[in-house]
């Protein structure tokens, strides 16, 4: 446990959506030095909150969600005292923030920087991931956001190489060899398996936005959600909720949907309830077919067994999961779709557990 009065080492973990963030958070925690206690904040666009329940387990390991809206902006005059509190209930070792993939990190930076925790937090590298293949889409090559994530960090890691192909990644090296000031660290990674040493890189303070003004537009979301949890999972929900169902609890068959928008994306979440359970492969059948999504997360139960579910534009994968709290899908698009409707499918899709 961190020693009372001693800077705490912080990162920022940023990257687009769904460049791998929480796996790479995930990757760092399994080398975690043993002893230590670590905190993390977790930031999702999307209503509902699955990052943080891709988090494992774990003793020495606090993790605080805000969902709903970016850190940096819709929640920025949140994230001081937020952070107080978990800084105060945790005493970690070290920090790790993981805004929303559409998150613009300066104010963030700034927060941490700035007089309310310059002799508490000890701001180190600002890791940016980049999937290259992102070089090719004109949709996040237009994206001010992408390119000052890029800008403000220090350290960029080209992940996802398994699937990029050479030239790509090859070309992503080239576009960051070029950047101004120059990083402090270009790498290649794979599931975000990256040298937890890269954290320990200290910040040059010559890194500035592009575009700083990217952020400043107007978020709004049907309902704000702040809960926290320790490595026992035991989850504390601060407020009230407003959302289409009026439900604060999902009942059989009945989910509760939260809905929100904001930076030219829209959100969808569903909250099933325990007992819910579903035919995966008639499930994917409805995800998948879906057209023009920026995001699909979901986490299923399918019998015995729970399935994490994770979509990127066009491309998915799944995997098994401990989780067994309740089946809970979040969707982001650049439009917005007929909810109710795909509700309706995914219900469709229900079985006898």
């Amino acid at each position: 446990m961190n020693q009372p009065n001693k800077a705490i080492p912080t990162n920022i973990i940023t990257g687009f959506l769904g460049v791998g963030k929480t796996t790479t958070i995930n990757a760092l925690l399994a080398n975690k030095p043993e002893g230590e206690s670590w905190a993390v904040l977790v930031n999702e666009f999307g209503q509902i909150g699955i990052d943080q329940e891709m988090m494992p387990e774990q003793d020495g390991l606090h993790v605080k969600e805000l969902a709903g809206g970016c850190i940096c902006c819709s929640l920025g005059a949140s994230l001081s005292q937020t952070l107080q509190e978990l800084l105060k209930r945790s005493t970690p070792d070290r920090l790790i923030i993981e805004p929303t993939g559409i998150g613009h990190p300066e104010g963030i930076i700034d927060t941490l920087m700035g007089p309310a925790f310059a002799h508490q937090l000890d701001v180190r590298a600002t890791v940016c991931l980049l999937d290259p293949r992102w070089l090719e889409e004109e949709g996040v090559i237009d994206n001010d956001i992408f390119h000052d994530q890029l800008n403000l960090s220090d350290v960029v890691l080209i992940n996802k190489c398994d699937l990029a192909e050479p030239a790509q990644i090859e070309v992503a090296e080239a576009s960051l060899g070029n950047m101004f000031p120059p990083k402090q660290y270009i790498g290649r990674v794979t599931r975000g398996e990256i040298a937890p040493a890269l954290l320990d890189l200290v910040r040059n303070g010559q890194l500035k936005a592009q575009f700083p003004n990217a952020h400043d537009h107007d978020h709004d979301h049907d309902h704000d959600h702040d809960h926290d949890h320790d490595h026992d999972h035991d989850h504390h929900h601060d407020r009230g909720h407003d959302h289409e169902h009026h439900d604060t609890l999902p009942e059989p068959g009945h989910p509760v949907r939260k809905t929100g928008h904001g930076s030219g994306l829209y959100s969808c979440g569903w909250i099933f309830h325990r007992d819910d359970c579903f035919d995966y492969w008639e499930l994917e059948k409805i995800l998948n077919g879906l057209v023009g999504v920026n995001r699909i997360k979901g986490v299923i139960r399918i019998g015995s067994a729970w399935v994490f579910y994770n979509r990127v534009q066009d491309e998915h994968d799944f995997d098994k999961v401990a989780y067994r709290r309740d089946s809970r899908i979040e969707i982001i698009s650049p439009t917005e779709l007929d909810w109710e409707q795909i509700e309706k499918d995914m219900l469709a899709c229900q079985i006898e557990a």
